[in-house]
């Protein structure tokens, strides 16, 4: 949960706070300039406040490890449709939407109702499914790629081996939702790798596009006035047009 005070202060940015910059879509889409220096996370987190903590989803695949258990050593377990594991002992465990952390509390919990004393339970994530990000565009092996916490815009560019040869590092869109408003964000990638501006935190579901894209394309008259040699560019996104 975001402070209500932060929740606040993102609905007034986006409401009174846009510079007057459009751009128009042919037809389509326009983007709306709001006066921001990042890209804010999916709830409005904005500065320290933006980091990812992973949560568990179905279908995911995880290691749990009880010491002193055979049955529970090392067990290689997948969250069915219902967000569930099933482990001796412990019985049927729901962990879906826990993180690492709480799910590892859970099923402590879970041994300990089963006699098990002191239980000394270790969850880590074999395979993520169900949390993931698309890298688009001017990069090697394009698709969809699992997002752990730690997941940055440089990194997921890595993940997908890399932009191309011929890649337009200064025309890198990030499209996420953000308090229920699609919002994207225009960076130069080559900035960030020379440390002008940090390099973004990237959030599940966004969508990343490496070169020229409609997405890009929507920045055009903004960009003109407005380089990102010091920070990106942030935009809401109508769809209305």
């Amino acid at each position: 949960m975001i402070p209500r005070v932060t929740a606040i202060a993102l609905a007034v940015l986006l409401a009174g706070c846009a510079s007057g910059l459009v751009g128009q879509g042919l037809g389509g889409p326009s983007v709306t300039r709001v006066d921001m220096s990042e890209l804010p996370g999916p709830q409005g987190q904005t500065g320290a406040d933006q980091n990812y903590d992973y949560k568990v989803g179905p279908f995911d695949k995880l290691i749990v490890d009880v010491m002193g258990i055979e049955d529970l050593a090392d067990r290689r377990v997948t969250v069915d449709g219902s967000g569930n594991i099933s482990l001796p002992i412990a019985g049927v465990v729901q962990v879906s939407g826990l993180s690492l952390g709480e799910a590892t509390n859970r099923i402590t919990e879970q041994l300990r109702a089963g006699y098990v004393r002191n239980p000394r339970v270790a969850v880590n994530l074999e395979q993520s499914v169900s949390n993931f990000v698309t890298v688009d565009g001017e990069v090697a092996q394009p698709g969809n790629y699992p997002i752990l916490p730690g997941m940055t815009l440089m990194r997921a560019v890595a993940a997908a081996r890399g932009a191309t040869e011929f890649a337009r590092l200064r025309e890198v869109v990030i499209h996420r939702e953000v308090n229920g408003r699609q919002m994207i964000a225009l960076y130069d990638l080559a900035a960030v790798r020379r440390g002008a501006y940090a390099d973004p935190v990237l959030y599940p579901n966004d969508i990343v596009v490496v070169g020229d894209s409609p997405g890009r394309r929507l920045f055009q008259q903004i960009v003109s006035v407005s380089p990102l040699f010091v920070s990106p560019l942030v935009a809401v996104l109508d769809n209305n047009n």
